[in-house]
């Protein structure tokens, strides 16, 4: 399939990107990357008049610690954050979400971290080709009024599957974002609209330029687990991604995840909370929890991404399981 016809713009600087972005507005698209954009392009899903290419902002690339925090610019790619010898030791959660992504090839040359928080949501009925979509009525998505993966639903069903993102979320991170009207940081959850339509609430004329994540704490590690059907390439059909600190064989803290079930990352607050407190080898306690996430995430999930929803509801569970007994004893 080629792609359409596209006008490409290669700024010099932020400030002659935000000028692009203003002036074009809907009509143009960032291009990172362009290892979901082009596709989608190709599949006639996406049709901007230009394309922002941010290849020659150098500034957005690279890792660096300071002020209790790493700052990984949103161009770096996914090849340099799992090498960084600092991911792999601090934000194992992190290196393994990377590790995960597309082949090698794809985390050297074409994918970024900022690429894989801004990809757009996913759906097995919308994800086709222009001929296999015209022997349908338009879905939500496409601008019409039905939505093939629950029917009768007034909404987007579709399905957000970034592992960086579900990764990231347990570890505490924001995202910078700058625009024509200034500079913000937000939580990375607030990033995400969970509209299926329009998953992400960046404005037009505005750029995420960096992430941050805070340095943890002595006796805390993380991890990220994902299911797909094939070990390279493909995108999960659900992850989770889970975080904890203890004290004194204690768990003091934690955090859970789970990606590829819904519209953007699901933060299983009461799941986790249930741990909190609790012996480090209480298992009952770690039964509690990862039960807690089998029963939330359910509610979230449609058959869109080509698993069952109670198969993968079931897997929440014991990927959940798996990645806390990895974070406590990378602790111990």
């Amino acid at each position: 399939m080629r792609l359409p016809r596209f006008e490409y713009l290669e700024p010099k600087k932020i400030g002659n990107a935000l000028d692009y972005l203003k002036t074009y507005g809907d009509s143009c698209r960032i291009l990172g990357g362009g290892t979901d954009l082009l596709v989608r392009m190709k599949q006639r899903l996406c049709q901007p008049a230009y394309l922002l290419s941010l290849k020659s902002l150098g500034v957005l690339e690279g890792i660096r610690q300071g002020n209790g925090e790493v700052v990984i610019g949103a161009r770096t790619s996914l090849a340099a954050v799992s090498a960084s010898p600092f991911v792999r030791e601090e934000l194992p959660a992190l290196h393994q979400a990377m590790e995960s992504i597309g082949a090698p090839s794809i985390q050297r040359h074409r994918g970024t971290i900022g690429g894989n928080l801004c990809q757009d949501t996913r759906c097995l009925f919308y994800n086709q080709s222009a001929f296999w979509r015209s022997g349908k009525a338009p879905c939500h998505k496409a601008g019409g009024q039905t939505c093939y993966a629950r029917q009768d639903s007034d909404r987007c069903h579709s399905t957000f599957q970034s592992d960086g993102a579900t990764a990231l979320s347990v570890l505490d991170a924001k995202v910078a974002i700058v625009g024509s009207k200034g500079k913000r940081k937000i939580p990375l959850p607030d990033l995400y609209s969970t509209v299926g339509e329009h998953p992400l609430t960046l404005e037009p004329d505005e750029i995420l330029t960096d992430i941050h994540i805070p340095i943890p704490q002595a006796g805390s590690s993380s991890a990220y687990k994902r299911l797909s059907f094939r070990s390279a390439v493909d995108y999960p059909i659900v992850s989770v991604a889970v975080f904890v600190r203890t004290e004194k064989a204690v768990i003091r803290e934690a955090r859970i995840a789970v990606g590829a079930m819904g519209r953007a990352p699901l933060i299983l607050l009461q799941a986790a909370g249930k741990l909190n407190g609790k012996s480090v080898t209480d298992a009952q306690a770690m039964d509690d929890a990862v039960g807690q996430c089998m029963d939330l995430a359910s509610a979230f999930a449609v058959d869109n991404v080509g698993a069952t929803v109670d198969y993968r509801s079931r897997m929440v569970s014991v990927l959940a399981r798996r990645a806390f007994e990895e974070a406590l004893a990378e602790i111990q």
